[in-house]
């Protein structure tokens, strides 16, 4: 298959569009607000991983009523590939995490090991707490042990995705929905 998106879209299924997506948005950004009301002290921070995150991360920060902080971190595996490598750190947050309690927002969890590295991380630099909320959750038995989301939008079957952030080879990011490939 060439790496043309519109071919890609001819070969793929729309598994959610933008207003159902946005309404598992909006749903956890309720749950995030309840996890987070009567804690007191200082803000939460949001740390949106880029690049795939920041339509989900600025969703999910317009919908909530916490006052949030936001940073953001740019780690990837795939580099525009469809299947990860090694880990590569673009950019750490420069906002201090010592003793915060830090929400990081991803645009999917698939087999975990970006989320792991930034979850230990976060734990490194001394976070109070960490949450985890992503726009999807792929179903498969392939996760990395210990690795979860405590929020998650909608669940997407066991194929290549993009769309609302995930990419198809850098491109598709700003498609209003998330697709995949048939099988």
């Amino acid at each position: 298959m060439s790496h043309d998106l519109g071919a890609a879209l001819a070969l793929s299924d729309l598994l959610f569009d933008r207003q159902t997506l946005e309404a598992g948005i909006h749903r956890i950004a309720g749950e995030i607000d309840q996890a987070y009301a009567g804690t007191g002290g200082e803000r939460p921070l949001l740390l949106t991983v880029m690049h795939g995150g920041l339509p989900f991360a600025a969703q999910l920060a317009m919908a909530m009523k916490t006052d949030l902080q936001f940073d953001y971190l740019h780690a990837t595996r795939y580099r525009g590939a469809t299947q990860g490598g090694g880990l590569e750190w673009k950019h750490r947050p420069a906002t201090p995490l010592q003793g915060r309690r830090v929400l990081v927002a991803d645009d999917i969890l698939d087999e975990g090991h970006t989320l792991k590295a930034i979850i230990g991380w976060c734990q490194e630099q001394g976070a109070a707490e960490i949450r985890v909320a992503v726009m999807s959750l792929k179903l498969h038995d392939r996760r990395v042990a210990g690795v979860q989301a405590q929020h998650v939008a909608v669940e997407v079957p066991d194929r290549y995705v993009f769309g609302y952030g995930m990419d198809y080879y850098e491109q598709g990011r700003n498609l209003p929905g998330i697709y995949a490939l048939k099988e």
